[in-house]
């Protein structure tokens, strides 16, 4: 097995100065820092003559104060500020997935039809809040952008950053499980009725299914069984839609021009996740350019933990007050065993992982705010 220092170091500029690379998707778990990196490299490419857009799904909207913008939504907007020297550009957008799964509806209804479906109540409910969605319409949303980069030449770069899910891997496995529900069993059998003589075999069901529809007439409110049926009936036609497109973007996410980078944290539990999405991505053949290990303490000078420690006891017992001094070094000493514990995390992860390119942040003494802390970020990702 490679030792951890035979790991290659990620540099993303050799990355986004590639042309054949059109997509950047950054992922990870959940506060690892995923929208900064994506901010920063396209903050980065689009100053190094990227014409860039960066689609962020961050429900706390830094990305947009990063980015000096006062609010992001479903449309790409200008980023002013940016250095356009070298003939780059750089847009931002935050995704809106009921607004995304609307206009899928839109575009693949006839106005009628989909008038119908986007009235509906059960359509409604599944396209604001049922599990999967913004994940799913992530996807969609990268298939929208990259499907308009082509046809008007407007963006060579998409950077994604993914859903804060519970899990990394939510953002691959969505497409299914949005698809297994809108064709699975359930579904299919609050349908019959319509097809099979209605009430009557309704009644035939069963206790079981009459409760759980009971359950979720109350969630949604209405006449559930004719939502359900209307709503079916109408998006009749765009069930295979939902599926080919599903499957069209994971062939994108699977092309050569897409990169993954995963984003961590220098946590066991962050990088225990980058872990499993690394051997995930591995397993679905999508190209992973590395790691990204953000928020790494690191130390200036060579001083080291035991020796700040002696000194903070040797002032304590030279001085009878407290010595702001002894103090420091005491800080020092907390700081480089946070570092020491920061790079024995990394070198396991490195180990387990041979041959992943791997790329350390330090943390930053203040909050990324604006265009100059993401430049800075950009430097360091650099490598």
């Amino acid at each position: 097995m490679a030792r951890p220092t035979d790991s290659p170091s990620l540099r993303l500029d050799d990355l986004i100065a590639d042309p054949q690379t059109r997509i950047v998707v950054c992922c990870g778990s959940g506060g690892v820092g995923k929208t900064t990196t994506a901010a920063a490299l396209g903050v980065r490419a689009a100053e190094q003559g990227r014409r860039v857009v960066v689609l962020t799904i961050d429900p706390a909207l830094r990305l947009a104060q990063s980015l000096g913008l006062s609010a992001l939504d479903n449309t790409p907007r200008p980023v002013t500020g940016i250095d356009t020297a070298s003939g780059g550009s750089l847009d931002a957008m935050m995704l809106d997935m009921k607004r995304t799964f609307d206009e899928v509806v839109e575009q693949h209804a006839t106005p009628e039809k989909a008038a119908q479906i986007l009235a509906n109540p059960f359509y409604i409910a599944v396209s604001s809040s049922f599990a999967g969605t913004q994940e799913y319409m992530a996807m969609e949303k990268l298939g929208q952008l990259r499907e308009q980069a082509r046809r008007e030449d407007r963006w060579d770069l998409i950077v994604v950053d993914t859903p804060p899910s519970r899990s990394a891997l939510d953002f691959l496995d969505a497409p299914k499980r949005l698809g297994s529900f809108l064709d699975g069993r359930f579904i299919r059998i609050l349908v019959a009725p319509a097809k099979a003589g209605g009430k009557a075999y309704f009644k035939a069901l069963g206790a079981t299914v009459t409760v759980a529809v009971g359950v979720m007439t109350k969630v949604l409110g209405g006449d559930l069984l004719r939502d359900v049926q209307t709503f079916v009936a109408a998006l009749d036609t765009m069930f295979g839609g939902f599926r080919e497109r599903a499957d069209a973007t994971y062939a994108l996410l699977q092309d050569a021009e897409t990169a993954f980078v995963v984003v961590a944290s220098p946590d066991r539990d962050a990088l225990r996740e980058a872990s499993f999405f690394v051997e995930r991505l591995g397993q679905e053949r999508m190209p992973l350019a590395g790691v990204v290990v953000n928020r790494v303490q690191t130390l200036a000078g060579n001083l080291s933990r035991s020796r700040a420690e002696d000194a903070a006891a040797a002032l304590d017992e030279a001085t009878p007050r407290s010595s702001a001094s002894a103090d420091l070094l005491r800080l020092h000493a907390d700081l480089a065993t946070m570092a020491e514990r920061h790079q024995a995390q990394i070198g396991r992860f490195r180990s387990g992982n041979p041959g992943i390119a791997v790329t350390q942040v330090p943390a930053a003494a203040r909050d990324i705010h604006d265009l100059e802390g993401l430049r800075e970020v950009g430097v360091t990702l650099a490598g």
